[in-house]
């Protein structure tokens, strides 16, 4: 995969699950990656060790995209170790589920602030590298619930469904200098998180019949951020759902 070769990955939330996939995927084809983390040390310094013993730089930062201070120095950080962003893949999310009767108001600021707040932070702190580079790829993380909804995740899927409306916007302020702007669409993949649902009731409403794994949703960004193979691709949202959306 020459696509990511040499190139400079800013990603959040990549210290386990699609996140952690990404970054491994891209480190094995030769691209350098700085990623975040928020609480879990231990597995972020293993991360960067093995990423590092790929050959490529990689490097591991404590900090919580949905602060915007912390974003603008994080982006600051990773400019002067690297030299440059070539892509930022905001990754970044939590839940916090619940029916909208029982939801509660911290719970539903905290899901937007987490997912989509963070989404503008990290995007308005690496613009400027981007516009001076003139060239950049924004790679958003939304979801099939951001697409079509579902009962007890008004949160989440209000704040997935902003990644959409905010990436098509920012597609097109920044077209003009040569960065684009693409959301990807997961349906459920195999990570930590899918381990404790009931897969057989999930697999049922999938019409391929399988979850996704971490290595296709990889392989798709690497599509999209490829300054030839998706150079002509901007503010669309891609799903990868096992055709769930449909």
């Amino acid at each position: 995969m020459e696509l990511v070769k040499g190139k400079n990955i800013l990603i959040t939330g990549a210290s386990r699950g699609i996140g952690k996939g990404i970054a491994q995927t891209f480190a094995q084809h030769g691209a350098n990656v700085a990623f975040t983390y928020s609480s879990s040390a231990g597995p972020a310094e293993e991360l960067e060790q093995e990423l590092t013993a790929l050959g490529v730089k990689a490097k591991a930062y404590q900090s919580n995209a949905a602060n915007f201070e912390s974003a603008q120095q994080l982006a600051s950080d990773v400019l002067e170790e690297f030299g440059s962003i070539d892509v930022l893949i905001n990754n970044a999310g939590i839940t916090k589920d619940n029916l909208l009767m029982r939801i509660s108001e911290e719970d539903f600021d905290k899901v937007i602030e987490v997912n989509l707040k963070s989404v503008f932070n990290m995007t308005k702190a690496v613009q400027r590298t981007m516009l001076k580079q003139r060239h950049g790829s924004l790679i958003h993380m939304s979801s099939v619930v951001g697409v079509k909804g579902n009962a007890g995740q008004s949160n989440y899927a209000a704040s997935k469904a902003g990644i959409i409306g905010f990436s098509k916007s920012i597609a097109l302020e920044l077209g003009s200098r040569n960065i684009r702007s693409n959301v990807i669409a997961p349906g459920f993949i195999e990570t930590e998180m899918t381990e404790k649902l009931n897969n057989e009731e999930i697999i049922k409403a999938i019409p391929l019949g399988k979850l996704g794994s971490c290595s296709q949703i990889a392989n798709l960004v690497s599509f999209l951020v490829s300054s030839n193979a998706g150079s002509y691709i901007t503010g669309q949202t891609i799903s990868i759902d096992g055709g769930m959306s449909i």
